[in-house]
């Protein structure tokens, strides 16, 4: 695992919260959602993208991998890294307990995180998640739709992600994954911040999926906060 010493976090996350927030309706199920933060520059990461592999063909687990760039200086700059994605991590470390952010970091609906390196490890921290206490969202050509419940202690984030629907395998020339054929799955390709969620039902146009591409609606507290509902394609 590697810690990055120089990113550090000055302003703490706000604690934000639900005030009888309903739940999904029936006939609905908010997936399990698991962010893996990664980079083809970090020669600890290939065995928690195997794993990220493994969960994105599980029932009711939403896998994202997000690529960030803080390993790119190490001789190869990772194909799918933006800086937006390296900023959500950074954004989550305060209220995870971290001093900074680190490769490999899997970040359980915005609650918990591990390296994700044990795969045992990762499906107990899944199990041990309570079901989402936000609104039934739904996606469905080209709008995504979230229900009324609950007025949030704070208006939430509403978050667009598109990201690859099978699997990519990146060969790896320079770095420390030199020679290395990285297999990754779920590469988020953009996220985009649609606006806030005020316990109101509301419906946004989004853009068609473009093909071999998926896309998730997350509704997530602000400032790296608990993911509240989520949907995918």
């Amino acid at each position: 695992m590697k810690n990055l010493d120089s990113f550090r976090i000055a302003i703490a996350a706000a604690s934000l919260g639900l005030i009888g927030a309903a739940p999904a309706l029936a006939g609905t199920r908010n997936p399990v959602v698991v962010e893996l933060f990664t980079s083809q520059g970090c020669s600890s990461c290939p065995p928690a993208n195997a794993n990220l592999v493994k969960l994105s063909s599980e029932p009711d687990i939403l896998a994202l991998s997000f690529a960030v760039t803080y390993w790119d200086y190490l001789g190869w700059k990772d194909i799918f890294g933006r800086e937006e994605f390296t900023q959500r991590q950074v954004t989550y470390e305060p209220a995870l307990g971290q001093s900074s952010p680190f490769t490999p970091q899997m970040v359980i609906n915005g609650r918990t995180s591990t390296v994700g390196q044990d795969l045992g490890e990762v499906h107990d921290l899944i199990s041990a998640e309570k079901p989402l206490a936000g609104p039934a969202v739904r996606l469905k050509g080209d709008t995504a739709a979230i229900d009324g419940g609950g007025k949030p202690a704070s208006p939430a984030d509403i978050w667009l992600v598109r990201y690859d629907a099978g699997l990519v395998e990146v060969p790896v020339a320079r770095g420390e994954n030199a020679g290395e054929t990285l297999p990754h799955a779920h590469v988020v390709r953009e996220l985009t911040h649609l606006g806030l969620w005020n316990g109101k039902p509301q419906s946004r146009s989004i853009p068609p999926a473009k093909p071999n591409e998926k896309r998730a609606l997350l509704v997530q507290e602000r400032n790296g906060g608990q993911i509240l509902a989520a949907a995918t394609d």
